[in-house]
């Protein structure tokens, strides 16, 4: 998809995200972030204005092209662009342990989408992952698709595996020339109490799981109208 993959509706919202993030963090100009499954990076470039550190990783290379392209296009101060663009798979992070002081995985960067072939534990390995590699008193930010969000508005022609808690769907995207490609989505989609579960098992407290829209990050406690969870948990 490279760039065409920032006209989709749900992109728009970045602004909005990392204004509430940012909130809800201990986070000062210098913190050091990891973008996770940071795409072509509006994330990443969104935290760095705000003066904080930050490293995007992502395992498809094109998406990283378009952010670097995009982060030395002249608009941005050095200042405030992404130290780092990193092809790397998340499950087994480049990044030293208890380094950074947040790791952020948006709008299902990294987590909820399963290679193929993959058991139900990959998300529980990104998630031991991202722990590694926070400092003592870190915090890691995540989203994740609401599974009774799913399962209440199944669009026709999905599939719901309810064994594995993962949404199969036939679409097609647009590459960056606008030509049509069929593809097929699998997402993991999750309740609270199994995110909660996890973060535990990864050793991290949690401090919230909220629902949320992309764009309309808000302190709500789950329900079944927000396509979204947002998962914040701390490092000991």
């Amino acid at each position: 998809m490279g760039p065409a993959y920032l006209r989709y509706a749900f992109t728009k919202g970045t602004v909005q995200e990392v204004d509430f993030i940012t909130s809800c963090l201990e986070l000062t100009p210098g913190s050091v972030v990891v973008d996770l499954g940071c795409g072509p990076g509006r994330h990443a470039r969104e935290l760095a204005s705000r003066g904080l550190v930050v490293v995007g990783v992502d395992v498809a290379r094109r998406f990283l092209e378009v952010g670097r392209d995009d982060d030395a296009d002249g608009t941005s101060e050095p200042d405030w662009r992404v130290r780092g663009w990193v092809r790397a798979d998340a499950a087994v992070l480049p990044v030293a342990t208890a380094s950074v002081d947040a790791v952020v995985s948006l709008c299902q960067g990294a987590f909820g989408l399963p290679p193929l072939g993959s058991d139900d534990s990959t998300d529980a390995v990104i998630i031991a992952e991202a722990t590694r590699v926070l400092r003592p008193g870190g915090y890691l930010v995540l989203s994740a698709f609401s599974a009774y969000f799913q399962l209440r508005w199944l669009e026709q022609g999905d599939t719901f595996d309810a064994d594995l808690g993962r949404n199969h769907e036939h679409t097609t995207v647009h590459d960056e020339h606008g030509k049509p490609h069929p593809a097929e989505l699998w997402t993991s989609c999750y309740t609270p109490r199994e995110l909660r579960l996890l973060a535990a098992l990864a050793g991290l407290e949690v401090e919230a799981v909220w629902s949320v829209t992309p764009g309309d990050y808000g302190r709500r406690r789950p329900d079944l109208a927000h396509p979204e969870l947002l998962l914040v948990a701390r490092r000991p």
